[in-house]
């Protein structure tokens, strides 16, 4: 299963970030996950660049391909001003009508337990654009505030490891379960 990861942040020492990257690290047996890193890159969203009889820009006809090569999602978005960062709903600006997302699995991580609001918002922002979200609380662990040195210990140990290889593990089981069981 090939899953591409998107943070939420743009920051270069962003905790969802580093918990991304810790995930596929875990990753079971037979699951690849990608981390997506262009975010920053993509011209902010006007239906216009779209719309018109040549290609999507560069940054986000890249982007499409890799969602659409993707067999689920895996975000992991803090919180700003209680709501969704405005890089990551940009990115989904750009697949509105494109396609790739529909009825794509996805799942989210949470860096700190205090992005409430800003899951729920992503979650209807997803479901939205018809998105299969199969877990809206995959992992939560709690990484903010720490500082580099930390924040890596914690995510090396191997109770924090296990613990991402098992819901990645659970994740891929909901996706691939016959829809009868989902």
């Amino acid at each position: 299963m090939r899953l591409l990861a998107l943070s939420g942040s743009l920051r270069a020492a962003s905790t969802n970030t580093a918990l991304l990257r810790a995930a596929a690290a875990a990753a079971p047996a037979g699951m690849t996950v990608e981390i997506y890193d262009g975010l920053g890159r993509l011209p902010v969203f006007n239906p216009d660049d779209d719309e018109g009889p040549g290609p999507a820009p560069a940054p986000v006809a890249d982007f499409r391909r890799r969602l659409g090569a993707a067999d689920a999602l895996l975000v992991a978005c803090p919180e700003y001003a209680h709501g969704v960062p405005g890089g990551l709903k940009n990115a989904l600006d750009w697949v509105v009508a494109s396609g790739e997302l529909v009825d794509k699995p996805a799942a989210l991580l949470h860096a700190s337990p205090r992005s409430a609001v800003s899951r729920a918002a992503l979650a209807e922002i997803l479901v939205t654009m018809s998105v299969r979200l199969v877990n809206t609380d995959l992992v939560t662990l709690p990484l903010l505030g720490l500082g580099p040195a930390e924040l890596a210990a914690l995510l090396d140990r191997p109770d924090s490891r296990e613990r991402l290889r098992q819901a990645l593990a659970g994740f891929a089981a909901a996706v691939t379960a016959p829809a009868s069981f989902r």
